[in-house]
């Protein structure tokens, strides 16, 4: 067994898209549009996914937001060097809402960054 993808619902397809391409770096690697079922999907990751998991954007038409609710967590990414992933990120009109730094009561170095939908991503630092 092997994990496939972890599914968000976004609010705007083409923002998380771009957020997820544009800002941290990832590929568009399919997205099909379900006209009947009133919804899409799209897979973004950063190698095939025959090869790594992804991530699946699944917009439901006319649903511009959800609730988070507090069961969340977050996605984690392996990064070289934290505080350059960070300054990439808002330099790409991103948001970081947890400077890199060691983890509280221990040395790993982590940051956070926010996509457009609220959804945490966590830079760990290798």
């Amino acid at each position: 067994m092997r994990i496939l993808h972890t599914m968000l619902r976004v609010g705007n397809m083409q923002r998380s898209i771009d957020f997820y391409t544009g800002v941290l770096g990832m590929r568009l690697l399919r997205r099909h549009d379900f006209p009947e079922g009133k919804f899409t999907l799209a897979f973004v990751g950063y190698e095939d996914e025959s090869k790594a998991s992804a991530i699946e954007l699944t917009y439901n038409y006319g649903v511009e937001s959800y609730d988070l609710g507090s069961a969340y967590g977050h996605i984690a990414l392996e990064v070289e060097d934290a505080r350059a992933a960070c300054d990439a990120v808002r330099e790409r009109g991103g948001r970081v809402v947890r400077e890199a730094g060691p983890m509280k009561h221990g040395t790993t170095v982590i940051a956070f960054v926010e996509d457009p939908d609220g959804y945490k991503i966590e830079f760990i630092q290798r």
